[in-house]
């Protein structure tokens, strides 16, 4: 096993938590808010997906799924949806309302594919070529997806915990 094969299986861990809560995820389970926090489970999974979208699409200089796809509309969000959710107001964060788990989960499941599509393109000289010198130490391509990976799976652990504490 190679880093592009540690990265593809560890890429894919975040959608297959997801799809473990899909069951569970009714409109009151996805836009509950417990303990009263501004993100709910809706938006948890939203930001997930926008956060791989949006941050590959940069990473690769492509569009991003969530216009290509037209998931404006599938979630029915609209311009609110644009957003990645990073720096949300409270009212911000509450506009992101979904009822229908699916559509969050085909997002997320279409953002991963082309996050792994993407790393079977890659080499080990890829993975460590920097790509952002403005952090110290500079930010490699490796690095940055390993940041995407990491902050797909802590938001899916939320919403998961979320989900189980909504039920």
């Amino acid at each position: 096993m190679n880093a592009r094969d540690i990265l593809i299986e560890a890429a894919n861990r975040p959608r297959q938590a997801a799809e473990r809560l899909r069951s569970k995820l009714g409109p009151d389970v996805l836009n509950g808010h417990p303990g009263d926090h501004d993100n709910s489970v809706a938006w948890l999974l939203w930001h997930t997906g926008r956060e791989i979208d949006v941050q590959l699409a940069a990473l690769i200089s492509a569009d991003e799924v969530w216009s290509t796809r037209d998931y404006a509309q599938k979630t029915g969000l609209g311009s609110a949806g644009d957003e990645v959710g990073f720096g949300h107001t409270p009212d911000e964060a509450r506009a992101i309302r979904v009822n229908d788990a699916e559509v969050l989960y085909e997002y997320l499941s279409e953002t991963t594919d082309a996050l792994i599509a993407y790393l079977r393109t890659l080499s080990d000289d890829d993975l460590g070529e920097v790509i952002d010198d403005s952090w110290n130490p500079p930010v490699t391509r490796g690095v940055r997806i390993v940041s995407i990976i990491d902050d797909a799976a802590q938001h899916i652990g939320q919403a998961g915990y979320a989900a189980g504490a909504l039920a």
